[in-house]
């Protein structure tokens, strides 16, 4: 006679997740992102605040927060950021309660930040799930760049210098992620397989801000 066994009561809980995507400028982190918002599901995809001008096409509130140095420098006098970073001239940073509010509710929550910000991240939570975006060659990243950036002062150089510094910090990271260009499609779905992954986790990470 067969025994119906409930095993139910020992699976693990699920809990909400904290995604760090990061690396080097140029890599489309921001097109995985935006794509990712319209997909919706049970995901919050912070909105980072920063001191550099909207490039044409964004929007306040939705793709940034742009705010002037005087408002930024106050944040972080009063704690309201997660981690923070001068990034080529310009201030980034995470707000606190945008990620504390959504993770209180249950929801699954990705950060983008520059390396420099996640290594920040990972010395406060180190149960994050880290995740570096790679080019697939540095031809096709300083081709990205070429494309994305055309106002005078720009300094290619500069970026592509700082992107293969970025690239010796990948042991920090737990995935690595290549976004082939005008294959976006592919690259999130490697993201979304790494979250569901990590869903199943007997041991599940537990994040507490």
């Amino acid at each position: 006679m067969s025994v119906d066994l409930d095993i139910s009561g020992l699976l693990p809980k699920a809990r909400p997740l904290l995604v760090i995507i990061s690396g080097p400028s140029g890599v489309g982190k921001d097109a995985i992102l935006a794509r990712m918002r319209k997909l919706g599901g049970h995901l919050h995809v912070t909105v980072t605040a920063t001191t550099r001008l909207p490039r044409p096409g964004e929007r306040d509130g939705v793709d940034y927060h742009f705010i002037p140095p005087e408002r930024f420098q106050a944040m972080i006098a009063a704690g309201e950021l997660l981690e923070w970073a001068q990034v080529y001239g310009n201030w980034y940073g995470v707000p606190k309660d945008q990620v504390k509010q959504a993770l209180a509710r249950g929801q699954d929550v990705i950060i983008k930040t520059d390396v420099q910000g996640a290594a920040t991240i990972k010395g406060i939570l180190p149960q994050a799930i880290f995740i570096f975006i790679a080019p697939c060659s540095f031809h096709e990243l300083e081709e990205r760049l070429k494309q994305r950036h055309r106002e005078s002062g720009f300094d290619l150089g500069l970026r592509l210098a700082t992107a293969r510094e970025e690239l010796k910090r990948l042991p920090m990271f737990d995935y690595v992620v290549l976004n082939p260009q005008g294959q976006l499609e592919v690259a999130i779905r490697h993201i979304r397989s790494i979250i569901e992954a990590e869903k199943s986790r007997v041991n599940p990470r537990l994040v507490e801000l």
